[in-house]
């Protein structure tokens, strides 16, 4: 049994394990073709060639235009604002600067860092050219380095802080030169301002933190020039620091701020400089205090008069409206209905006037708003599901809406069709003729009188509305005119003929439609369309006639002056001569043939009048012998 059976672990002899290497290589060899040396080469050097065919990768350049370059300007604004509040309050308040000292060295030393990974930034910051990015580093880095912002970048990061070792650490005023990076602040508030939709909220606070910066500055400024006259030297200057209610830095503060403040404000009530040098600087604050308030209440009337510009503008319309109907002596039921709509309108956000308001967008910024606005309201129509996008965008550009107050009719029974219907909001209920009596009510996606619009020849209604439909509530509606669609299909025959063809289908399903041919009436319009257009093919052979003529004549002149000028080479120019004065004599002839012609024919229209007078006077004689 051990000669017959073996196990797993079991020593097998040599040549039963190469049958069994061949059997495994043939069942290989059934699943997948067996591959050449020459062949596995081929392979190798393809994939080294695939990986050398590899499109290098871009390199990282920042979008001006993307949210990335928006955070960034958040994240250095952050230490621009630390060195414009903390660096002035440090070096005119020593206490400040002494209490705090590492974690100012930690901060000044963080901000030096995040600037300098802003002039990375900025060398890595692409720039449009002819509507395309750049994002060539070297390009952008000469760019970069070439401008005047790399100075300024330059120099704030200078190692002013070396200074500290000759100077001592009660200098914090070395450091001035990082605040040279102001300009990305303002980058950052000016595009936040295009970003936000509170952009008068915006404004607002940031005029609130320019006034606050700017009266900061002046209450460190002022101690310290208290400081330079002198503590308690007169009551103008900051009181003496002997006094224990005035040696709190935070009472130091508070008091230089609130000096700052009433000064700024030109408010005053603070105690008169006694020396000249107090008086110029008094005078200087008063005279920046001025600009500064001009310049806030300027700002603040700009941004309140915008924030109600809208407001204003309605109230304005509704003035005029109530002016003109108590002129008019309009119905009080009328005149409170219309008052209602306007409320309506401005409670609802439906004030504004979409062509209006999208008529600063270009086209294709248009088109794109109107389609993800309209395009799935549009396609719930029937006569409009199935046709191309080029139509479906033309028509969506064209759709207007319009609000209609509980118990409007948007159209009665007989009323000519004119305009097509889509519901987006509200309720219309189909009435009788008593508009009390609802047979339906359609709601939101709902469409009315798209059959009207397409003038179908056979419609027995024509044109006509064939329902009264009212409104239940306030109803919001998307319009389209009978003028817009046909202005649209001229450009699309095909959806033309497509859109004809479904509203015959519905009007066949309704038995709606006229199929005796004897029994259609021809378009008059119709009629009047195809002669006006024979006409004007008529016009235009004339045209194309006329210029074919002159060509002609053009062509033989200039054959004729061909034919003197190798006359006049073989000598023939007196025969030449004799020729023009005989077709001359010929043309003369004519012309007189011609005038004798209109004078016969003149003279025959005068006979043929008389004639037809004196036929007229012999009816008249008869029918009065006849009376």
């Amino acid at each position: 049994m051990t000669s017959t059976r073996r196990g797993h672990g079991a020593m097998q002899p040599p040549h039963t394990v190469i049958s069994h290497i061949s059997e495994e290589t043939e069942k290989e060899g059934n699943r997948r073709p067996l591959r050449s040396p020459c062949h596995l080469n081929t392979n190798n050097n393809n994939n080294n060639n695939n990986n050398n065919n590899e499109e290098p990768k871009e390199p990282f350049v920042v979008n001006p235009g993307g949210g990335l370059y928006n955070y960034w300007l958040l994240i250095i604004t952050i230490p621009v604002s630390y060195n414009w509040t903390m660096i002035i309050a440090r070096s005119c308040f020593e206490e400040l600067q002494h209490r705090h000292l590492f974690l100012w060295f930690f901060l000044d030393y963080t901000s030096d860092l995040v600037y300098l990974a802003d002039m990375a930034v900025r060398a890595r910051t692409g720039y449009l050219e002819q509507g395309l990015l750049i994002k060539d580093t070297k390009k952008l880095l000469a760019e970069y380095m070439s401008g005047t912002q790399f100075k300024l970048d330059a120099i704030s990061m200078l190692p002013t802080d070396l200074l500290y070792f000759y100077l001592g650490l009660d200098y914090p005023e070395i450091r001035m030169n990082k605040l040279l990076r102001l300009n990305r602040m303002f980058e950052f508030f000016q595009r936040m301002e295009t970003k936000t939709n509170y952009p008068n909220i915006l404004r607002i606070s940031t005029l609130v933190m320019y006034i606050i910066i700017i009266t900061h500055w002046n209450a460190c400024i002022y101690y310290s020039f208290s400081k330079f006259i002198g503590f308690g030297s007169d009551p103008w200057v900051y009181p003496s620091l002997d006094e224990d209610e005035y040696g709190e830095l935070l009472t130091k503060y508070a008091y230089s701020l609130y000096w700052s403040t009433m000064t700024m404000t030109t408010i005053g009530e603070m105690p008169p400089p006694e020396v000249d040098s107090e008086f110029f600087f008094h005078t200087a604050d008063f005279l920046a205090g001025v600009f500064i308030f001009a310049t806030i209440v300027g700002n603040v009337a700009s941004m309140i008069s915008n924030m109600n510009a809208a407001r204003a503008n309605f109230q304005a319309r509704i003035d005029n409206i109530k002016q003109y109907m108590h002129v008019r002596k309009v119905d009080q039921d009328l005149e409170n209905r219309i008052i209602t709509w306007f409320d309506y309108m401005w409670n609802n956000n439906r004030s504004q006037d979409e062509r209006e308001v999208m008529r600063y967008l270009p086209d294709k910024l248009r088109a794109e708003i109107g389609i993800s606005v309209h395009l799935e309201t549009l396609k719930k129509v029937r006569i409009f599901a199935d046709c191309e996008a080029g139509l479906l965008i033309e028509l969506v550009l064209k759709l207007r809406a319009v609000i209609f107050s509980p118990g409007d009719y948007i159209c009665k029974k007989g009323d000519i069709g004119r305009e097509m219907y889509i519901i987006k909001e509200g309720k219309l209920a189909v009435v009788a003729d008593d508009g009390v009596t609802q047979f339906v009510v359609l709601g939101e996606g709902s469409y009315f009188g798209e059959i009207s619009i397409l003038n179908i020849k056979g419609s027995k209604a024509g044109n006509r509305r064939t329902a009264n439909i009212r409104s239940v509530g306030y109803s919001d509606l998307f319009c389209l005119s009978k003028d817009d669609l046909m202005e649209a299909l001229q450009e699309y025959p095909e959806a033309k003929t497509g859109l004809e063809d479904k509203g015959r289908q519905i009007l066949l399903k309704d038995n709606l439609i006229e199929l005796d041919l004897s029994k259609l009436k021809p378009d008059e319009k119709d009629l009047e369309s195809k002669v006006n257009s024979l006409y004007g093919s008529i016009e235009l052979l004339k045209t194309k006639l006329s210029k074919v003529l002159k060509a002609h004549c053009r062509r033989r002149q200039a054959l004729k002056e061909r034919i003197t000028m190798m006359e006049r080479y073989t000598g023939e120019v007196a025969e030449d001569s004799e020729d023009e004065e005989e077709e001359k004599a010929d043309a003369e002839t004519e012309q007189a043939e011609k005038e004798g012609e209109t004078e016969e024919e003149r003279k025959e229209g005068e006979v043929e009048g008389g004639r037809d007078e004196v036929a007229e006077k012999e009816e008249d004689t008869g029918e009065g012998e006849k009376k």
